[in-house]
């Protein structure tokens, strides 16, 4: 986990990066200048809740419920997920 990363903090994507549906495929992409990421099912549900208003805290706490997960173990796969794409500049806290 990232020092500077909690549960308080409002994560968004970075700028000139995008979260999108492709309908053709069926799948969502994270679309960045001169760069895609496809995320994984999982990826892309924590993806679609990252508004730029909510907390980290506050997507966690939304998964867990909806998918009647233990919020510390939703909490660390998050925290980890949201580093790795805060590492690569896709978003941003």
């Amino acid at each position: 986990m990232s020092a500077d990363l909690t549960d308080d903090s409002v994560i968004r994507f970075a700028r000139g990066v995008r979260l999108q549906h492709d309908r053709v495929r069926e799948r969502w992409i994270i679309q960045a200048p001169e760069r895609a990421f496809i995320p994984d099912p999982i990826a892309a549900e924590v993806l679609r809740l990252v508004d730029g208003t909510r907390t980290l805290g506050q997507i966690i706490a939304d998964l867990a419920s909806r998918f009647a997960a233990p919020v510390d173990v939703i909490g660390r796969d998050v925290h980890v997920m949201v580093n790795d794409l805060m590492t690569r500049q896709v978003l941003v806290a």
